[in-house]
């Protein structure tokens, strides 16, 4: 009894064995090679339950992705036309589109398919990079310089099954190195620029001082000018008038400034003059407060000039005003009346 139970459980197990492993299941994310000895008999991309020779001895599955996978490359060190480098990060997405000779050329195994994705994508960069300028990764050429590598990449990687979708540059950096040189030039091209600039600025500068310094010197002399030429006309204005006040009554002049000198010489403070009585300064005192005898027939009374006109530099007009109004003529004190 015991033995026909062991040989059944044996049956069963075998039963289910060879059930179990003549069914394969291809998932969506997924795709399945079917092999015969080792030699490829079928394909299955799409999903679904599928069927086999039982145990993994005659027919054997290998299950590869099919979704849309992705390569990173960092920190890669690019050379550029000028002898320049650039720190570049770079990723690449693809996909297994024909298993067949994925599994032919790469075994059917990622890492050896990564690696050969490495080389391609590394060689690409560094053809793309080496016939560029040192800015043109930083400009609008980046568009172009990463379709440029897919499209190099993208016939190498076909030989193996799969199909790249896209190629894109995250960074590129300069190299230290090279960073350290750009900067010291960028600085000195600044310097440069702003010490040009701040030359410009002094000699506008001195331009404009120098202008200003002329029109200062311009306009003080012809006000110096024009003030000159008020006081001459002014203290001719003048002469002309004590000329005319001494012909009219020269007795009456003299009397008039002996009194300009004696207040003048005489403040009252005490001084000490030592003079002959019969000084010309004197002669005046002792008069008893007379006052000298008006003049009968004075002469004719002074016209006053017309007041010049003057143009000055900036074409404005001056009047010359007349330092004083002309005094009018003395006249005869009237005769006593006799009382009757």
């Amino acid at each position: 009894m015991q033995n026909r139970l062991i040989l059944l459980g044996a049956i069963v197990f075998a039963a289910l064995y060879v059930v179990f492993s003549s069914i394969y299941i291809v998932d969506t994310r997924q795709q399945a090679i079917v092999m015969r000895f080792g030699q490829i008999t079928d394909v299955r991309t799409k999903p679904g339950l599928y069927f086999k020779i039982p145990t993994d001895f005659v027919d054997s599955v290998q299950v590869i992705e099919g979704r849309l996978l992705r390569y990173d490359i960092a920190n890669m060190r690019v050379q550029v036309s000028g002898n320049a480098f650039y720190q570049v990060d770079a990723f690449l997405t693809y996909k297994i589109s024909d298993p067949r000779p994925f599994r032919e050329r790469a075994t059917g195994q990622l890492s050896v398919a990564e690696d050969r994705i490495g080389a391609s994508l590394d060689s690409a960069l560094r053809q793309v990079y080496g016939l560029r300028e040192f800015n043109a990764a930083l400009s609008e050429q980046r568009a172009q310089m990463m379709q440029e590598v897919r499209d190099l990449v993208r016939p190498d990687l076909a030989k193996l099954g799969i199909d790249v979708v896209d190629v894109r540059i995250l960074r590129t950096d300069l190299d230290s190195d090279v960073s350290a040189t750009t900067f010291e030039r960028m600085r000195a091209e600044r310097l440069a620029e702003a010490a040009l600039l701040r030359a410009r600025g002094q000699e506008q500068a001195q331009s404009l001082r120098a202008i200003a310094d002329r029109q200062s010197v311009e306009i003080v002399a012809a006000a110096t000018r024009d003030a000159e030429i008020i006081r001459g006309t002014g203290d001719a204005e003048r002469i002309r008038l004590f000329a005319a006040a001494y012909s009219q009554n020269p007795e009456f002049f003299e009397f008039y400034r002996s009194m300009q000198a004696y207040r003048t010489a005489l403040p009252g403070t005490g001084t000490t003059m030592v003079l002959s009585p019969d000084s010309a300064f004197f002669s005046y005192f002792g008069s008893n407060g007379t006052l000298p005898e008006a003049t009968v027939n004075p002469a004719a009374p002074i016209q006053p000039t017309p007041a010049p006109i003057m143009t000055l530099q900036d074409d404005s007009q001056l009047i010359l005003t007349v330092g004083t109004d002309v005094p009018k003529p003395a006249e005869a004190a009237p005769a006593a009346t006799t009382a009757q």
